[in-house]
């Protein structure tokens, strides 16, 4: 029902913008979050819109590299990834997480989408 796209391979302070595009449930009434697993290390919550208004959160790791959005006609949630670094590294998922509160916590997902590869390298 979400299916996350726009990984690749890209250079050290390259961008990417991940798409998360959902089927079956409308975006505008979820909490949307983007999450990344690197190996070795458990998955961890990078970004999220809320439901209705679209306030905005950031983990604090991220330095303002990294921005969410969201296009309601196309039922889209973005990650615009810019300044990569080797340690953005990471398989990144996107989920719909219940509208309690603004967030979207590991534990209030509702909907995974699959995950998409980012590497970055020099």
């Amino acid at each position: 029902q979400l299916q996350a796209s726009g990984g690749g391979s890209v250079r050290i302070g390259g961008s990417l913008r991940l798409s998360c595009t959902a089927s079956g449930v409308v975006m505008y009434d979820y909490n949307v979050g983007w999450f990344r697993q690197a190996p070795g290390k458990e998955r961890e919550g990078v970004s999220s819109i809320s439901s209705g208004v679209g306030m905005t959160q950031y983990s604090d790791s991220l330095k303002g590299r990294f921005a969410i959005s969201r296009d309601v006609a196309k039922n889209t949630v973005y990650l615009q990834m810019d300044s990569l670094e080797p340690e953005d590294t990471a398989v990144y998922f996107c989920a719909a997480c219940r509208p309690y509160g603004l967030g979207c916590s590991i534990d209030q997902v509702r909907y995974w989408g699959q995950g998409t590869q980012v590497t970055v390298s020099s």
